[in-house]
């Protein structure tokens, strides 16, 4: 692909080899940090950066001023969307929305039809959560349905976790797919990566999801463990009766409609856009990933809590239980918006350009390589997210690459970020430990489920980029 880098005026000149040198050495004490010496990653980036910046020669002062202009910046543009996003999740669970459309499902699917059906759920349901909530929330589900199915465990669990992984990596509002945003200068809407990401994760739960779950069941051929009880008790609100199908798919679809919407209208009408004209005001005003999510949580927060006959004191609730989850995410997505920082502000960004331009590898290829590398070394996708964007975030910019590249690039780290999930993955061993299986049966069914989506993923972004232009 052909480029043009423009070197920044801004950057500064340091020694390229000693530059070079400090980045491989923060990566490396970081992995180590992690992954040895059990350092919580929000430390560990700190510490990352302090490599970075001292052992380019950038300063001390020069790097603590950078890591906290970013890590603040960064906290400005992501940090209410996830807690706003954790808070419509929490209220979907609470009501027992999220329960309505998965009984609804399941009630009316055949038995060759399940696998496909829980590829639907776990997708509709990751939308707006994180995985970690999401899978806690479905393995219940799962087990029930495996039993009252008579279907192989996996034919049920691996389209649902194909599902929830995917829409974790590549559709925000999740933090990772946030974060990474964030990252880049000439910053793609939200919309816009959402109208990439939910095709391309559609299609790679479509290709993936039922049919490895089929060769997975006959690698592990277990059933259902014995470990939740086939009933429906505080299921829904209180005992009351669960909200209707329609209505719980629309608080899950609504913050997704409200940002495609605006992505379109702003694609359609760009001069309209530029004359700031009433109506297209009004579309960007209800279209801002911040108010969209907010009209989510505040419609669901009514016509979930009327609809179920829950005291508003209980919903209200339900939003400050869902924010101690998230503290820690929201530290290491600053956390790694300030290392960001400090790659960036010492001129990391000119260097690997240079080495794109001569290497004519991808840009896309690139960032999921080392995306892969983080993710396997650390085991936290956000951080392989943080460390990939960081880097390659100035790459894009002295690029001049369009919105629509950045966004591609965005999904092309998302899907390296979910690769290979081994024991240095807290995701592995809750699927070990719900599913009842031992190592081995872990990574024949639920790591080689990630490489696939991964390297999928990937695929599609490399043929969308085909028609899509990395330079403007």
């Amino acid at each position: 692909m052909n480029t043009v880098l423009a070197v920044a005026a801004t950057a500064p000149h340091l020694n390229t080899t000693q530059l070079g040198v400090s980045v491989i050495a923060s990566i490396v004490v970081l992995v180590l940090l992690v992954t040895v010496a059990k350092l919580h990653p929000f430390v560990s980036l700190i510490l990352a950066g302090l490599v970075v910046g001292l052992g380019s020669g950038y300063g001390p002062v020069n790097t603590i001023t950078s890591f906290s202009t970013s890590f603040g910046s960064t906290m400005a543009s992501v940090g209410i969307l996830i807690g706003l996003g954790a808070m419509l999740g929490r209220v979907l669970m609470d009501t027992g929305a999220a329960d309505s459309i998965v009984d609804t499902l399941v009630s009316r699917s055949s038995k060759a039809m399940i696998p496909w059906t829980m590829a639907v759920i776990g997708a509709l349901i990751g939308l707006p959560m994180f995985f970690e909530v999401g899978l806690v929330m479905l393995v219940p589900v799962i087990v029930l349905v495996t039993r009252r199915t008579g279907l192989p465990l996996m034919k049920v669990a691996i389209p649902t976790l194909a599902g929830l992984s995917v829409m974790h990596a590549c559709v925000p509002p999740h933090p990772g797919p946030l974060a990474a945003l964030s990252c880049f200068k000439n910053n793609p809407s939200v919309g816009i990566t959402m109208m990439f990401g939910i095709p391309i994760a559609i299609l790679t739960i479509v290709i993936v999801g039922p049919a490895f779950a089929t060769i997975s069941a006959k690698w592990v051929p277990v059933g259902a463990p014995a470990n939740f009880a086939d009933s429906k008790e505080d299921r829904g609100a209180d005992g009351h009766g669960l909200p209707s199908f329609g209505l719980s798919v629309l608080c899950i679809l609504l913050p997704a409609v409200l940002m495609l919407v605006n992505a379109i209208c702003e694609i359609a009408a760009p001069k309209a856009y530029a004359s700031q004209v009433m109506s297209t005001q009004l579309v960007s005003f209800l279209g801002k990933p911040e108010l969209a999510l907010l009209i989510a949580v505040l419609f669901s927060m009514i016509t979930l809590g009327t609809v179920g006959h829950i005291p508003f004191k209980k919903i209200n609730d339900s939003l400050g239980a869902a924010l101690p989850s998230v503290a820690g995410i929201l530290l290491i997505v600053g956390g790694g918006g300030g290392y960001k920082g400090v790659l960036v502000d010492t001129g990391i960004g000119t260097m690997i350009g240079n080495f794109v331009q001569d290497s004519h590898i991808s840009i896309l290829l690139l960032g999921w390589l080392i995306a892969v590398f983080v993710r396997v070394a650390t085991g936290s996708a956000t951080v392989s997210i943080m460390t990939t964007a960081g880097i390659l975030g100035p790459v894009m910019d002295s690029m001049g690459a369009s919105p629509a590249a950045v966004s591609l690039l965005v999904l092309a780290i998302g899907a390296g970020s979910i690769f290979l999930s081994h024991v240095n993955d807290a995701g592995f061993w809750l699927v070990k430990e719900y599913f009842n299986l031992d190592v081995g049966q872990t990574f024949k069914t639920w790591s080689v489920l990630e490489c696939l989506l991964s390297v999928v993923v990937l695929a599609l972004v490399l043929i969308a980029s085909i028609f899509v232009p990395i330079g403007v």
